[in-house]
């Protein structure tokens, strides 16, 4: 497996829309040529709420307050294109957070936030590998790549690849992060379907040509590749 193929980032759920209304895609057998899975709220699970918990542990302070002052700014987006290193991030975190914790206890909470696979995820990934390639994509960050690729190297077998935005420093929803994986994956952006939680996301991937499937639940997932006959 690639070495970088495990990177992925999150963020809080405030900060995001998971629940806006959008259309579903028209799908059919014979439709795709390759399925494209980002891997947060997709493939794995994912509660904040345990890194704001681990922080407030350690900085005798209230989870909200913590939750409150955490914002995606530019430090964040940097993080997730590789262009600060996890120590100038945790640096801007502990700033951020108004809270004096070390590397390590920042880390701790970072990684305190993967809560397993999403429910039934991991034979719907292999049914579908028999089928057709599978790739995931996802915005991510160095820090987390030790503990989730160990952590969840199972599921994450079944990608053929994995373009993660901290190894090609370029980020959803930008279009020149999903012309770059269109370019790598070799198939017209049509016959891309690609799954993600994120509304926004969504739209930017159909904004290049893909066809995207808003995930809300893994039912989403089973639903989606039903109609195409996988």
């Amino acid at each position: 497996m690639h070495q970088n193929r495990h990177r992925f980032a999150v963020a809080p759920l405030s900060q995001f829309s998971y629940t806006a209304t959008m259309t579903r895609p028209l799908l059919s057998p014979g439709a795709a040529d390759a399925l494209l899975f980002d891997l947060g709220r997709v493939v794995i699970e994912i509660d904040f709420n345990k890194a704001l918990a681990c922080w407030a542990g350690h900085a005798g302070c209230e989870a909200g307050d913590i939750a409150r002052r955490f914002v995606r700014a530019e430090a964040y987006r940097h993080h997730e294109i590789g262009k600060i290193s996890d120590a100038a991030y945790f640096g801007s975190l502990r700033a951020s957070l108004g809270i004096d914790l070390s590397d390590a206890q920042l880390l701790e909470g970072w990684n305190a936030i993967f809560a397993g696979e999403m429910p039934g995820i991991a034979p719907l990934l292999e049914r579908a590998a028999e089928s057709l390639p599978l790739y995931a994509f996802s915005n991510t960050n160095s820090a987390h790549v030790e503990h989730f690729s160990q952590a969840y190297a199972g599921v994450l077998g079944h990608f053929r690849e994995m373009f993660l935005s901290s190894a090609i420093g370029l980020r959803k929803p930008d279009a020149e992060a999903y012309d770059h994986v269109v370019k790598a994956i070799g198939v017209p952006a049509e016959r891309i379907v690609f799954f993600d939680d994120l509304a926004e996301n969504i739209e930017g991937a159909r904004a290049r040509g893909l066809t995207a499937v808003h995930v809300t639940s893994p039912d989403d997932v089973a639903e989606a590749l039903a109609a195409l006959g996988v």
